[in-house]
């Protein structure tokens, strides 16, 4: 298997809108905590947390689906991860206008990639570019 099922990226998408919309809805910034755990481990481990929870409700194999490309979904979850590390870190040194700003920044570029925009698809095909027209 190249890539990883929609399926897999979709549930992530709305995992990180669902908590970023619980979290600043009820208050319980910490909850942030968890899209910001598993988005580590996925990086780290190249297995993320969430498509082991998902797995068991997919009707086909996973070959059968749709694939997006491992490195773009890799360079989006980093963007995901720091974007909630520095949502955290202004919650807890006291900048919540730091926190919510990044908090409805993942959960916005989420919202926005399940509607069918990549943000960070985006950034990194103008980031490759901006390499290219310089290396040139």
């Amino acid at each position: 298997m190249t890539g990883i099922p929609v399926p897999y990226v979709r549930a992530n998408q709305w995992f990180q809108v669902l908590s970023v919309l619980l979290a600043l809805g009820s208050g319980l910034v910490g909850i942030l905590a968890i899209p910001l755990v598993f988005g580590l481990i996925g990086l780290a481990f190249r297995r993320h947390p969430l498509f082991a929870i998902i797995r068991p409700f997919l009707k086909k194999p996973l070959s059968e689906y749709q694939m997006e490309d491992a490195e773009q979904q890799r360079f989006n979850q980093w963007i995901a991860v720091v974007c909630l590390t520095i949502s955290l870190l202004g919650f807890v040194t006291g900048y919540p206008a730091v926190g919510i700003t990044f908090a409805i920044l993942v959960g916005l570029a989420a919202a926005i990639a399940i509607c069918g925009f990549c943000i960070g698809c985006f950034i990194r095909f103008q980031f490759h570019r901006w390499k290219q027209r310089r290396g040139a």
